[in-house]
């Protein structure tokens, strides 16, 4: 405690933990506190009888659960895009050495009360039962429209300026209906909320290519991937490459109180009478509550079950996005599942998560048309947590904080805080070209 750092990262959570490895990784001198005794902040994974603890109030969990230490709960759970920036963050870092991945099951979408596959290639467009037969051809020649857009190559744009043209534009010229265009903004493209329509239509094309692309990559039947034993593997995974690196690492640190110098600059932080001093703190928006507003609101379930979500081919491991406007919400509703073959349950159990931006007082029943996909549960416990965003001017207090994860069940949004705040913070764009095989022996 008694050394100068250059930054002090506080919070062990999955942001706060990616950005301490990368700051690391560039040869700052990095401090690392948590004022708990564990790993992962908001984003920790608990054994049952944490979770008992947590939700029913008791260190009892019924006995024909199964062994507690059997299961891994992730509290924030994301599924992460096999191509996507979080596993180039992961190579970069070389992270991926401590962690084994597993193709996730599948990936599927809630549309006119029944849930189907996500088609992401010309083929399974034919296929889908989503589409009639016309409209099949039409998202067809969408589908090969996008697997063959190349930005550098004017060749494949078809005389369109993606820069310009709208996503509403572009998809009016294949003549989509409302339908098509729900599942393809929703559960390919990932966007959670139909803003997307009026803004350039290249985000959402790159967007689609990264889910074919992750799709293509596992030869699974969803563009995602898990870490065994769950996303808790991640924060430790991190706490040891920062440790590789010569990073500290510091748990159970009481207060962890910021400290300013008279210009309103951080300059260290203070912990049991202690002082640290540096020159910028990372942090979650729990450790600067002065520095952050509310923004919103997440209502979720977690289930405990002993079978897969019904008509999802059996997945053991699935997400399904109910896009908003099948439900008439203003946001759209996420189920997560995982079981025994990702190791964060006992044999035979799932754990599912519903999760969505609450838009009532009544967070429950917003939850229920997905409560209502999962089939008899065993256990089903509720929650609500408040979504913070930082009002601070890092550059006046060098002061960098994460936003609250959002109710998304994958991990792009996260991603896109964690690099924006690397920028900030370093002044220089995180290269991401890796070679991303070197996640593939992770597969199994």
């Amino acid at each position: 405690m008694d050394e100068e750092y250059d930054v002090i990262v506080l919070g062990t959570g999955l942001k706060e933990c990616i950005l301490s490895g990368l700051l690391s990784v560039d040869g700052l001198k990095v401090l690392h506190m948590d004022r708990n005794d564990y790993y992962g902040g908001e984003s920790t994974s608990l054994n049952l009888v944490q979770l008992w603890k947590r939700f029913r109030g008791s260190d009892k969990p019924p006995a024909q659960l199964g062994s507690s230490r059997d299961y891994n709960v992730d509290m924030i759970p994301k599924f992460i895009m096999a191509n996507g920036a979080l596993v180039r963050v992961l190579i970069h870092t070389d992270v991926t050495k401590y962690l084994y991945f597993k193709a996730v099951d599948g990936s599927f979408v809630y549309n006119k009360g029944k849930v189907h596959k996500v088609p992401a290639t010309d083929m399974e467009a034919l296929k889908s039962p989503l589409m009639g037969i016309f409209e099949k051809r039409r998202a067809r020649k969408f589908f090969i429209y996008v697997q063959d857009y190349k930005e550098s190559d004017p060749k494949t744009h078809e005389g369109m300026d993606l820069t310009r043209v709208t996503a509403r534009e572009l998809i009016a010229k294949y003549g989509l209906d409302d339908n098509t265009v729900d599942f393809i903004g929703h559960a390919l493209a990932l966007h959670r909320d139909d803003r997307y329509l009026d803004k350039p239509a290249l985000d959402t094309v790159k967007r689609m290519k990264l889910y074919a692309e992750s799709l293509a990559r596992f030869q699974g039947g969803s563009p995602y991937i898990y870490p065994l034993y769950g996303l808790g593997e991640l924060p430790q995974a991190f706490a040891r490459l920062s440790a590789v690196y010569g990073g500290t690492y510091m748990l159970s640190k009481p207060e962890c109180k910021v400290e300013f110098d008279e210009e309103g600059k951080v300059c260290g932080v203070t912990s049991e009478g202690e002082t640290a001093k540096c020159k910028k703190v990372v942090c979650d928006p729990s450790y600067l509550t002065n520095k952050v507003r509310k923004v919103g609101k997440v209502a979720r379930a977690i289930a405990i079950m002993s079978h897969p979500i019904p008509n999802t081919n059996d997945s053991h491991s699935v997400q399904i996005i109910l896009p908003q406007k099948q439900l008439g919400r203003k946001s759209d509703l996420y189920l997560f599942c995982c079981s025994y073959t990702h190791n964060v349950a006992p044999k035979g159990k799932f754990i599912a998560f519903v999760s969505t931006e609450a838009e009532t007082d009544n967070p429950e029943s917003e939850l229920k048309p997905g409560i209502d996909l999962l089939g008899q549960v065993d256990e089903i416990f509720f929650e609500a947590y408040d979504r913070f965003e930082p009002v601070n001017e890092p550059s006046l207090d060098n002061c960098f904080i994460s936003t609250s994860y959002d109710a998304t069940t994958h991990f792009e949004s996260t991603v896109d805080d964690v690099l924006n705040m690397y920028t900030l913070i370093t002044g220089k764009v995180l290269d991401l070209n890796v070679d991303l095989s070197a996640a593939s022996a992770t597969e199994e």
